[in-house]
């Protein structure tokens, strides 16, 4: 997009609101009452005009409050360049600044995904003479979130991974206890780098090293791990540990157990924990579905894959449509596998004969 493309697509400021929102502030106006005015009106740019022609009177000085309302509102319409303005107004004046301020702007610099930036505001914080700027648990959280946020590739998890231990590290070394959310992102972020060990290593401090106990994510984010290396036996373990305090696995934990049991030989478990996510009413997905049927047929009969596939249906499980799909599913594996038991009867056979061939020359080449 060019500059003139740009500047037609961004908003105009409506002059009259922000005259009007002018008439309601008195004439030597304080922070307080500019910063009620301000929290009242909802267009971002007024809020934004507002603050600037406050700037230029004679005698005003923003204060915490009236920055922290304009910088909201902008990170709110994701105007994230005029917000970065402002907060470089709050970063030169070492006497300007609360804990809830910078939460803020590092809050709004992850949502813009300016993770550098977010980082910087931490760093002043850190750095900041006044008690009340340094980082909390909830600082600590906001910058975890947004490492972990929307990241599939298990390569960038890794290199983010170092990123949050590290910070994780600070936080601890600054004497901030942990909470839930803290250790159910580090349990998360190494079960998503592929350090499963790691994440248990982290669990098995919950309530011992750390004063906080293990709730349903914990449980969740390890049992997907688990499975997802193939780890089945320990997942199980970690299932039965969940179980005893009431928790219910969420559906993608459910799915990877089911799926993980049945690829590793244990249908009639994988069948087991299929009706028992029912009865829990969680989602059993599509892939689920089709890797339990594949691997019935496969390892008992083709009679019991169909009719477990009957009893799904007959039961309201599944839909006639995903009962079709599976269905159709069903009969091409078949297919395949009497192609390639044929297959493998000749080869066989053919090894036979060309063994018995083998035999009848040697004995009759003897006997010349």
């Amino acid at each position: 997009m060019n500059r003139r493309a740009r500047a037609a697509s961004k908003p105009v400021l409506d002059e009259s609101r922000f005259q009007r929102a002018v008439t309601q502030l008195p004439p030597r106006f304080t922070p307080e009452e500019l910063r009620d005015v301000m929290t009242s009106e909802n267009d971002p740019l007024v809020c934004l005009e507002l603050f600037n022609w406050a700037s230029k009177q004679h005698r005003f000085r923003h204060d915490v409050s009236t920055y922290h309302v304009a910088i909201q509102r902008l990170g709110e319409a994701k105007m994230y360049e005029e917000m970065d303005h402002i907060v470089n107004q709050v970063l030169a004046v070492p006497s300007i600044g609360s804990e809830a301020l910078f939460n803020s702007m590092i809050y709004y610099f992850t949502e813009a995904r300016k993770l550098t930036r977010a980082v910087m505001i931490y760093k002043h914080m850190l750095n900041s003479r006044k008690l009340d700027c340094r980082p909390s648990i909830k600082t600590y959280n906001i910058l975890f979130a947004a490492l972990l946020s929307r990241r599939n590739n298990s390569y960038i998890n890794h290199m983010y991974m170092d990123t949050i231990r590290s910070l994780f590290k600070q936080m601890v070394d600054n004497g901030i206890e942990p909470d839930i959310f803290s250790l159910n992102t580090m349990i998360k972020g190494y079960v998503l780098s592929l350090h499963v060990n790691d994440a248990l290593r982290v669990f098995h401090q919950m309530g011992v090293v750390y004063q906080c106990q293990p709730n349903s994510f914990s449980y969740d984010y390890l049992i997907h791990g688990l499975c997802a290396q193939g780890r089945t036996k320990n997942a199980k373990e970690i299932y039965d540990k969940m179980k005893c305090k009431a928790f219910i696995p969420s559906s993608k934990s459910y799915n990877s157990l089911v799926n993980s049991l049945a690829l590793g030989g244990e249908v009639d478990e994988a069948v087991k924990f299929m009706w028992e996510m029912n009865e829990n009413r969680r989602t059993i997905d599509f892939i689920t579905f089709r890797t339990v049927i594949d691997e019935v047929c496969r390892q008992t009969s083709v009679k019991d894959a169909i009719g477990l596939l009957k009893e799904l249906q007959n039961k309201d499980i599944i839909d006639g449509l995903t009962h079709s799909k599976l269905l159709c599913e069903l009969e091409d594996d078949v297919h395949n596998l009497n192609v390639r038991n044929r297959y493998r009867f000749h080869a066989a056979w053919t090894l036979i004969y060309v063994g018995v061939a083998k035999k009848y020359l040697v004995f009759h080449g003897n006997e010349r």
